[in-house]
C-alpha cells in the first residue's frame, strides 16, 4: 500500500490485514477490474488509516466516530466519488457512477440531520459497542471470533450483543426523532418505536400504509427492528450505501470460508490433525461404498440361466434384446473417460446333459425376426458439471439469488450461461461479470477466480429484477457443455 506507514506493533499488523480484506472486497465491487480495484483500495486504505491515526491522537471524550472497518469502507466510497469528480469515472462500475450522481449519494455528504439513520445511530454509540455490532452483524464473524478480537468473555458475548442491538435501536430512534419530520411522521414515531421493539407485535394497518409511502419512516423502521434479521442490511446500507447487499453476501461467504479452513475453538473442538484424519476416513468410506455399488451393479447385469433358456426366450420374443455390438457394462472403473468396448463374456457349457426339448412346428413358417438397427442411437455426452441455483430472497419487483457450480474437470477460465423463463433481468453481481441478451445470461469469471481445480466449486450471486413470475433458470452450460441441475 503506497505511502502507508508500517504497522506500529503486532496488533496493528493484524488489524491492517483484517481491514485490508474488507476494503479490497468493497473496492472490487466498485470497480470494473481487479487491477483497478487494487488501486482504489490502496488509495482509500492509505487515506482512511491516516485519518484514523489522527483521530486516535486527539482527545477522546464523547466524539462521534465510526469503528475502523466502517470508516475505511466510507473512505472507499469517498475515494470513488473523488475519481468520478476528477474525470476518472470510467474506471468505476457503471451502476455506481449513476448512484454517485444521484440524491441518494448526496445524503452522505449533506447536513448531518439528513444523513441515513443507521449511520447516525452507529456513530452515536460507544466505539466498542459499535465495533461488536458491526463485526457480528455485517462482517459475519462467529461470536467466539468476535470475543477473541475484542477481548470479551465468549460465554457472555451473545448476551452482550443483544444489549448492543437494543442500544442501536435506541440511538436510531433518537436520530429519527431529531430528523425534521412533518406532523404525520412525528405522530407515528412513538408507535413505530413500540412496534419494532416487540417480536410478536403486529403492525397496525394505518402505520403499515404510512410506511409504504414515507421513505424516511420506512428507513427508520428497517433500523429499529430488533428481530427478523434486518439489522445487517440496515447497517451496511446506512454506512456504505451503494453495493450494501452484495458486500454483505461477500462477507458472509468469506466468513464461511474461514470457518471451513480453521477449526472452532473451545474444549470440545477438534485439532487440525483430527479434522484431517476425519476427512481421510470419510473419503475412504465413500470410496469403499462407491466400489461396492459398482460391483453390485455389475453382478446385477451378468446373464443368468442356461443357454437353452436364453435361446427359447429369444425365439418367443421377436424383438431384439440389444444390438449385437452393444457392450455390457463393466463394473471395473475405466482408467479414462473414453469408454472402451467391453469384452464378450463366454458362459461355459454345463457338463450335465440336458433333456432334448420337443417343439411342435407350425406348417406356416414363422415371420422373420426384424433385423437390429445397424446404427445404435447416439449416447448423450456425459455431464461434467452440476449447478445448484438458490433463490435467497425476493420481493415485488426483484430478487437475490446465488449459484454454486461443481466441475469434474479443472478449468483455467469459465463462462456459465443460462436462460431465464419469465423475463427476469440480472443486475448487480458479485464474483462474476454478467452479460444478458434477451432471456439468455452469461456470467464470466473474475480475474481472481478463473482457476478451478478438478471437483472444485464456483460460487457467485446477483440481484435481479422481475415483472411477474420468477421461475428458476434453465439450460445451464459451463464453457458450452451442458450442466445438470442439482
Amino acid at each position: 500500500m503506497p505511502d502507508l506507514p508500517p504497522p506500529q506493533d503486532a496488533a496493528e499488523a493484524a488489524l491492517f490485514a483484517e481491514c485490508w480484506d474488507a476494503v479490497l472486497s468493497y473496492a472490487d465491487l466498485c470497480t470494473a477490474g481487479a487491477g483497478t480495484a487494487h488501486q482504489l483500495a490502496d488509495e482509500a486504505f492509505t487515506v482512511g488509516m491516516r485519518e484514523l491515526r489522527a483521530a486516535q491522537g486527539a482527545v477522546r471524550g464523547r466524539t462521534a466516530r465510526l469503528p475502523v472497518i466502517p470508516q475505511l469502507l466510507t473512505a472507499v466510497r469517498e475515494t470513488a466519488a473523488g475519481w468520478e469528480s476528477a474525470g476518472n469515472g470510467h474506471r468505476l462500475d457503471p451502476d455506481l457512477r449513476l448512484w454517485l450522481n444521484s440524491e441518494a449519494a448526496a445524503r452522505y455528504a449533506g447536513p448531518p440531520l439528513g444523513r441515513p439513520i443507521a449511520l447516525r445511530g452507529l456513530r452515536d454509540m460507544p466505539e466498542a459497542d459499535a465495533t461488536l455490532l458491526w463485526f457480528a452483524e455485517v462482517e459475519s464473524f462467529p461470536l467466539p471470533s468476535v470475543a477473541r478480537r475484542l477481548g470479551l468473555d465468549p460465554l457472555t458475548t451473545g448476551a452482550e450483543l443483544d444489549q448492543v442491538r437494543v442500544l442501536f435501536h435506541d440511538r436510531c430512534h433518537r436520530a429519527h426523532r431529531d430528523t425534521p419530520l412533518d406532523a404525520e411522521c412525528r405522530s407515528y414515531a412513538r408507535l413505530l418505536d413500540a412496534v419494532t421493539r416487540s417480536p410478536g407485535a403486529e403492525t397496525p394497518e394505518d402505520l403499515s400504509r404510512h410506511l409504504a409511502t414515507c421513505v424516511p419512516c420506512a428507513e427508520a423502521a428497517a433500523c429499529l427492528r430488533l428481530h427478523g434479521g434486518g439489522i445487517p442490511a440496515a447497517l451496511a446500507g446506512g454506512v456504505i450505501g451503494w453495493g450494501a447487499v452484495a458486500y454483505l453476501e461477500r462477507r458472509r461467504r468469506a466468513a464461511e470460508v474461514r470457518l471451513g479452513v480453521g477449526a472452532p475453538s473451545g474444549p470440545g473442538a477438534r485439532t487440525d490433525d483430527e479434522a484431517a484424519r476425519g476427512r481421510v476416513l470419510r473419503g475412504s468410506l465413500l470410496a469403499a461404498a462407491g466400489l461396492l455399488s459398482a460391483v453390485a451393479l455389475g453382478v446385477s447385469l451378468m446373464p443368468f440361466g442356461t443357454p437353452d433358456d436364453a435361446d427359447v426366450a429369444a425365439r418367443d420374443d421377436p424383438k431384439p434384446i440389444a444390438a449385437p455390438d452393444t457392450p455390457h457394462p463393466d463394473p471395473t472403473p475405466a482408467p479414462s473417460r473414453s469408454a472402451a468396448p467391453a469384452t464378450t463374456r463366454t458362459v461355459p457349457a454345463s457338463p450335465i446333459p440336458t433333456p432334448t426339448r420337443t417343439r411342435t412346428r407350425s406348417s406356416k413358417p414363422a415371420p422373420p425376426a426384424p433385423k437390429p438397427s445397424a446404427t445404435p442411437s447416439p449416447t448423450p455426452p456425459p455431464v461434467t458439471c452440476r449447478v445448484a441455483y438458490h433463490l435467497d430472497s425476493e420481493w415485488s419487483d426483484g430478487f437475490q439469488a446465488s449459484l454454486h457450480i461443481t466441475t469434474d474437470a479443472p478449468l483455467s477460465g469459465w463462462q456459465l450461461t443460462w436462460t431465464f423463463p419469465d423475463g427476469q433481468h440480472i443486475g448487480q453481481t458479485w464474483d462474476a461479470t454478467p452479460h444478458q441478451t434477451g432471456a439468455q445470461v452469461t456470467a464470466e469469471a473474475k480475474s481472481y477466480n478463473r482457476e478451478v481445480a478438478a471437483n472444485g466449486t464456483i460460487a457467485f450471486g446477483f440481484v435481479g429484477s422481475r415483472d411477474g413470475g420468477n421461475g428458476a433458470p434453465r439450460a445451464f452450460r459451463l464453457n458450452g457443455e451442458p450442466c445438470a441441475n442439482s
